[in-house]
């Protein structure tokens, strides 16, 4: 079986972290340790080896250790299905975070050529009863573990369309300035939305028939004013024309960004968003394992899966559901909890990581699988 996997990380002045180093052999990766120790500082440096901000959306200066504020830095060595590179990652004094591939300079999209990492936090438990931007985000996550290249096309619409924005609010009525700013969001925003519709296409091809404990979801896109124009050249004259209703308003009202996603749970037919707490949650790992699936089938590995606390949320039964699939997968999978008998049944198909903290400072110590 092809492997996609981190097998060694190394930790310097990272988070509550002076100093760490992990050996991994493409297993899953049990870390448990007390509230406030670091585990998911771990999880958050391996979150760094895909393309964005990490699982924290955190400043590069935020992640430095305190009180020295030296910076940091993560060096790491990724299994890229046949191929291993080295990768390191630091930032200095403040400044973004810089990325050095198999020892070139390199922009944080090629780390999306090299790895593919999905995640599950506690803050998303809330996805589907709050705000549409968190939606939004999860799933341009999911996409962007498809379509590389839907990071570039997500920041170029975003950039022109701050210009036009910029242009509303001064209240710049002659058309000429718009166009080449609507054009350029034109390209860009279809291409997002196309691909988003196709990540969701290959989620639902995924989910089809599989044996999952979980519950299977169906997913819709939606727009919050109107319907999301078809193509390029038609959200190139929405924007055109919608420049009226956008002045008065002092932003732009159609497009991408204006898009939500809705959730509902097949099987009983209700909303996400009426689900119980533990019904939402039960959703959200469905479709991080629908879409680990998915790329499974894709690229021929299953991504690095990154679970923040999730075993704490689960009964018994569905925990160790869970710990199957994530086996059956072939998935490395991050997993963190506050103990060892979290992860009793994974038994010796995981590796353990023990997460003290100890005047301020993190250790990290292998152990042995719990009994």
């Amino acid at each position: 079986m092809e492997r996609l996997c981190l097998t060694q990380l190394r930790l310097s002045h990272f988070r509550s972290h002076r100093v760490g180093s992990i050996a991994c052999d493409g297993r899953p990766v049990a870390i448990y340790g007390p509230n406030g120790a670091g585990k998911t500082s771990v999880l958050e440096a391996v979150s760094l080896f895909s393309p964005g901000r990490g699982l924290r959306r955190a400043s590069a200066e935020e992640m430095a250790r305190r009180p020295e504020s030296l910076g940091w830095k993560l060096t790491g060595v990724m299994q890229s299905l046949r191929q291993v590179h080295e990768v390191e990652i630091w930032a200095e004094g403040g400044a973004a975070r810089q990325l050095r591939l198999d020892g070139k300079a390199a922009a944080q999209g090629a780390l999306g050529r090299v790895a593919r990492l999905l995640w599950l936090v506690p803050s998303m438990d809330r996805l589907w009863i709050e705000g549409a931007e968190g939606r939004r985000r999860f799933l341009d996550r999911m996409t962007l573990s498809f379509f590389p290249g839907h990071g570039d096309a997500s920041l170029a619409y975003e950039k022109a369309m701050r210009e036009r924005n910029r242009l509303l609010k001064d209240m710049v009525r002659d058309g000429h300035w718009y166009a080449a700013l609507e054009g350029q969001m034109a390209e860009a925003g279809a291409m997002v939305d196309a691909n988003r519709r196709a990540a969701l296409a290959r989620l639902a091809e995924a989910a089809q028939g599989a044996e999952t404990a979980f519950p299977q979801p169906e997913l819709t896109l939606v727009q919050s004013d109107g319907e999301m124009p078809e193509d390029a050249e038609a959200l190139r004259a929405a924007l055109a024309a919608g420049r009226a209703r956008d002045l008065a308003a002092g932003r732009t009202l159609v497009g991408p960004h204006r898009t939500d996603m809705e959730a509902h749970w097949a099987a009983k037919g209700i909303a996400a968003k009426d689900a119980s707490t533990g019904e939402q949650k039960a959703l959200l790992i469905s479709l991080i394992l629908a879409n680990a699936r998915a790329l499974a089938q894709e690229i021929g590995a299953a991504p690095i899966l990154l679970l923040d606390e999730v075993a704490a949320h689960l009964d018994a039964g569905r925990r160790a559901a869970l710990y199957d699939e994530i086996c059956a997968l072939g998935a490395q999978a991050w997993m963190t909890g506050t103990g060892p008998e979290l992860f009793t049944d994974l038994g010796d198909r995981a590796q353990y990581l023990e997460v003290t903290e100890e005047s301020g400072e993190s250790r990290i110590r292998a152990e042995e699988a719990p009994t």
